[in-house]
């Protein structure tokens, strides 16, 4: 995609068109476009603007009409043994994938007066969960679907919401709290894949996990910015916004090493042991 096709005006902000992708209701579209912004503020990252402030449209996200959005509860657990299993998991991992472009993209418009590395972390995160995106769409099609053939969830998004106007809360409820939950919940996944046969699906779970730690890694960086900034406790301020955003409970298995390298310290560590133990 050309730079004219991502900044249409010389003094186009980058910011903006994160907003701009962000509204982008065509899956595919949004994660060619998201890929695109990065390589082109990589390029030129004076087309950031962080004292910029934008309104907030009433059209985000940008979504398809499908798929359908329930409650969680109402989800069905398929096996892997079966071809339509896999596809339903797939297609579970694409509207993660999905939401987690979106998610990125808000973090680079809607949060003004940050450093520049701050955007093009969140522009790099964007780019890359949009390629997990178009992976996980292109094995889905090679099962017979695509993606919005099955229902979903809007938990993701629905945190996003929520800590809107607190950059500090989203740094601490989105990657480092329901992003992390990816690093635990890969492995087992990618085993049961692998146990199953469907070898070119697992080997996606291995791009997704170690772009991931890398993901949590920047939110672990951030937040602990933020706390700085405040002179916050990191553990204690993190507890705090935890309750008071209601993030669901932490549970068990935990991927220590990945976290470890996503940049907990052994403290959270060890509280998460704590956690495992009790079980």
């Amino acid at each position: 995609m050309h730079e004219s096709t991502i900044f249409p005006d010389a003094d186009d902000c980058a910011r903006r068109a994160a907003l701009d992708i962000l509204r982008e209701r065509e899956p595919a579209a949004k994660a060619a476009r998201a890929g695109a912004l990065w390589d082109a503020v990589r390029a030129e990252p004076s087309r950031i603007d962080p004292g910029a402030t934008f309104a907030e449209p009433g059209d985000l996200p940008g979504r398809p009409e499908r798929p359908a959005l329930v409650e969680p509860s109402s989800l069905k657990r398929r096996g892997m043994q079966s071809e339509a299993g896999r596809a339903v998991l797939l297609h579970a991992l694409a509207h993660i994938e999905f939401n987690a472009i979106n998610l990125a993209l808000d973090a680079v418009w809607r949060f003004p007066s940050m450093p520049v590395d701050f955007y093009l972390d969140w522009l790099k995160v964007a780019a890359e969960e949009a390629h997990h995106f178009s992976l996980l769409s292109a094995r889905l099609a090679e099962f017979g679907h695509a993606y919005g053939d099955f229902p979903a969830h809007d938990g993701l998004w629905e945190m996003a919401q929520r800590t809107r106007g607190d950059v500090l809360a989203r740094m601490a409820l989105v990657p480092r709290t329901l992003e992390a939950r990816g690093l635990d919940a890969s492995p087992p996944i990618r085993k049961r894949l692998a146990q199953a046969g469907d070898h070119a699906s697992a080997a996606i779970l291995d791009v997704i996990l170690r772009d991931e730690i890398g993901h949590v890694l920047i939110g672990n960086r951030w937040f602990r910015f933020l706390c700085d900034g405040e002179n916050l406790d990191p553990h204690t301020t993190y507890e705090s916004l935890a309750e008071r955003y209601h993030a669901p409970k932490l549970r068990g298995p935990f991927n220590f090493e990945a976290r470890r390298d996503a940049g907990f310290d052994e403290a959270e560590l060890r509280a998460l042991a704590g956690l495992d133990d009790a079980k």
